[in-house]
């Protein structure tokens, strides 16, 4: 392998992602592709980004798993009242209408309604129907992935766990913020990371940068850009596609 190449947070802007790629001149024979979770929500085609998603995976690439991919799993599985509310808040109305193939009314999607909930199952049996492969996908994704100089992940390394990361929760993995970021790691490698917005930490959309640490999210779906990172034995290289949204 000559490189690394490193994206997270894609939300359901795979045309930005196609983009990134095309302009990466991404090789699956060449390229180690690390994809660091939320493939849905938020942006206009989660259905299809996770069939892209797959493709990838399919020739090669490695796709970690984040909370909104978490998300959508336990929404299709068991369908809680706390999950509903969480999809219907952070984004899944999207993802509702890639995957229902249809506009959606938000006003049909309110918490609680009884429009709401006969939505919410006609969701769930699509999912469990037409999209069960993309629900196990997500499913078996792994939290984590490394080489000899990184560590990936989804949303960071708690501190309270630095000394045996692998035995940190689930949730850690896939939800950790200010902990994580806000002080050293302590690890002998260096953390990719996405799910905080590199805006949320040194106020631009480009990759943030320190000593043990490497943001990648660019709030694509937040009408920002999505981040590609090189990594190479002589360093890194940093590509981006501005979302579509902000060409428009």
């Amino acid at each position: 392998m000559q490189r690394t190449i490193a994206i997270s947070d894609i939300h359901g802007c795979v045309e930005e992602l196609n983009e990134l790629l095309a302009r990466m001149k991404y090789k699956p024979d060449r390229d180690r592709l690390m994809l660091l979770g939320d493939y849905v929500d938020r942006g206009p085609n989660s259905s299809g980004t996770v069939k892209r998603v797959m493709e990838l995976v399919h020739n090669g690439a490695i796709a970690l798993r984040g909370n909104h991919d978490q998300r959508l799993v336990d929404l299709a599985r068991v369908g809680d009242d706390q999950t509903i509310h969480k999809f219907l808040t952070h984004g899944g109305l999207a993802t509702a209408s890639s995957y229902l193939d249809e506009t959606v009314d938000i006003s049909d999607w309110t918490p609680g309604l009884e429009v709401s909930v006969r939505n919410i199952e006609r969701l769930r049996e699509r999912l469990n129907d037409k999209y069960e492969n993309h629900i196990s996908f997500l499913s078996n994704l792994p939290l984590f992935a490394e080489d000899e100089r990184h560590l990936y992940v989804h949303a960071g390394i708690h501190p309270d766990y630095r000394d045996n990361w692998r035995l940190q929760p689930e949730h850690e993995f896939m939800y950790v913020k200010e902990p994580f970021w806000g002080v050293p790691t302590g690890l002998d490698r260096k953390v990719v990371f996405g799910h905080t917005r590199a805006v949320e930490l040194h106020g631009q959309p480009s990759v943030w940068f320190t000593g043990d640490k490497i943001g990648i999210d660019g709030g694509c779906a937040y009408g920002q850009q999505l981040n590609g990172v090189e990594i190479t034995s002589s360093g890194y290289a940093v590509w981006n596609v501005p979302s579509y949204r902000q060409q428009r």
